[in-house]
């Protein structure tokens, strides 16, 4: 059985947040900003290693040959 957590603060003001949400539209928008968001926080990082010289296009491309799926493993 899972053991039940408390929310952490950012996860109490995002509920908040939510709250304000009156329609479809709007939580749409509200997820469009958090993963925009999300998405220049990756970039800016992704920017950082290449210019430390951490990421190329070679590893790239090999990341781009993994196989990230959890095997499927009968019971």
């Amino acid at each position: 059985m899972p053991v039940a957590e408390t929310l952490n603060p950012v996860q109490l003001h995002l509920l908040d947040m939510f709250k304000f949400c009156k329609s479809d539209l709007e939580l749409h928008e509200l997820k469009d900003v958090l993963c925009a968001y999300y998405a220049d926080k990756v970039q800016k990082e992704a920017d950082k290693l290449w210019d430390e010289g951490s990421l190329n296009a070679e590893a790239i491309e090999e990341i781009g040959k993994q196989h990230w799926r959890t095997p499927y493993q009968p019971k």
